[in-house]
């Protein structure tokens, strides 16, 4: 039965690119019709308890079969079996718009209440989840250079000359080091200073002194290690040390940055993150904050994500990023969305596991590396068809802290990378 009902959902989502569906007796099934562009995958059922469990929670379900050798794809990558179910899916597909049914309102915001809670107490229990398992695994899959895991800036996606993910993580650096429009002597503070790599890049490029924080252990450790190597530590200090108690420490600073932290802040906490950042900057400041972003409003975090990956973790929608920061007057002084630069920055993280693919087995196991693939691969299809994005969002306390146009983003990005 579960099998049948497993085809038939099936049949109804794969029209583009094909699927083979093997089952455990067997027999074979395959949905959709070749198309340029589209996947050709197979996959093979290995009991016959696998179609109950997606059909119960299809992305949790597909996730756990999929770490236990139990969703096995013969023909094809992970990579691609999402890809080829997202892209029959994609988040625009056209056709007239809709209001969303009460229902489904009611549904997302009591989903997004009942999960993305982050007190200080659990945040450094959630933060260790995924940062502290062991720097090793990090190294085999992020850029050499800088240690960015986040999303990288790629201005030649997907048509321009090719670069390598170091040359795109370091353009990401100097495209929001040209937002910051620092000057010499400033001071700045970063949120989730991660391995140090904005702080080691703003020292080298700057004559600023930067101040990290963060709640791993792992993270911190290392960072001074490469801020050392650099031969930057006397520009840097690295703390370990929440938020939230940071900006009770009353210090102010020319300029916060934040890079991709704020998904782990949990919505109710949203006013609170921006408060603190308003506190952390002087009057004349400038703050800015880069995270992963619902194109669409507010939503929940899957199963499969909250259960293995982020804890706690919650991907804010724009609207409610800026009304969070409305309320504590901070002035929204530049917006950008960059809408596909996430996902060539995932698939070379993909790649790289790949192509560590032993290495990370013999550190960890099958299991944890068939679930860190299909995370990435989850990620991936959600930037190229899914609801995904990354938000810039830059901040002032005073209308007069920065230029009244754009032009000096250009000119001092253009000057950092003719370096």
């Amino acid at each position: 039965m579960s099998v049948r009902l497993l085809k038939k959902l099936l049949g109804s989502k794969v029209t583009k690119g094909t699927l083979e569906l093997i089952a455990h007796d067997g027999s074979s099934e395959t949905f959709g019709q070749p198309t340029e562009g589209y996947p050709d995958v197979a996959v093979r059922l290995a009991d016959s308890k696998v179609a109950r469990d997606i059909l119960l929670d299809p992305r949790l379900g597909a996730g756990e079969c999929f770490m236990d050798s139990r969703l096995i794809v013969e023909r094809g990558g992970i990579m691609e079996m999402v890809q080829l179910i997202r892209m029959n899916t994609p988040w625009e597909k056209g056709g007239r718009l809709k209001a969303p049914s009460p229902l489904k309102r009611a549904k997302n915001h009591l989903s997004f209440l009942a999960n993305s809670f982050n007190r200080p107490d659990s945040a450094k229990r959630n933060i260790a989840h995924h940062y502290d398992i062991g720097n090793d695994l990090y190294a085999l899959f992020l850029d050499e250079e800088h240690w960015q895991y986040s999303c990288a800036y790629w201005p030649n996606y997907p048509d321009g000359p090719e670069m390598t993910l170091g040359e795109a993580q370091e353009a990401k650096l100097a495209h929001i080091a040209a937002k910051l429009a620092l000057e010499p002597g400033m001071r700045v503070v970063e949120i989730g200073c991660g391995w140090g790599g904005l702080a080691i890049y703003l020292a080298r490029n700057f004559d600023v002194h930067v101040t990290g924080i963060t709640l791993s252990v792992e993270q911190a450790k290392l960072a001074e290690e490469r801020a050392e190597a650099a031969g930057v530590a006397d520009k840097i200090d690295f703390k370990l040390i929440d938020y939230r108690e940071f900006a009770r420490s009353g210090e102010q600073f020319d300029r916060v940055v934040s890079i991709a932290m704020f998904e782990a802040v949990g919505q109710p906490q949203f006013e609170t993150y921006f408060r603190c950042c308003g506190n952390l900057m002087k009057e004349d400041g400038v703050f800015l904050m880069h995270t992963i972003g619902r194109m669409g409003g507010p939503g929940s975090t899957d199963a499969f994500t909250s259960k293995y990956i982020f804890p706690g973790g919650y991907i804010p929608a724009l609207s409610e990023t800026l009304a969070a920061s409305e309320k504590v007057r901070l002035i929204a002084t530049d917006v950008e969305t960059l809408r596909l630069h996430y996902a060539p920055t995932l698939r070379a993280w993909y790649d790289r596991c790949e192509a560590n693919k032993d290495a990370i087995i013999a550190m960890f196991d099958q299991r944890f590396y068939n679930m860190w693939t299909f995370y990435l691969a989850g990620a991936t299809a959600a930037f190229e068809s899914g609801g995904m994005c990354n938000y810039q969002v830059q901040y002032c306390r005073s209308r007069d802290a920065l230029p009244i146009t754009r032009d000096y983003i250009q000119e001092n990005e253009r000057k950092l990378m003719a370096r």
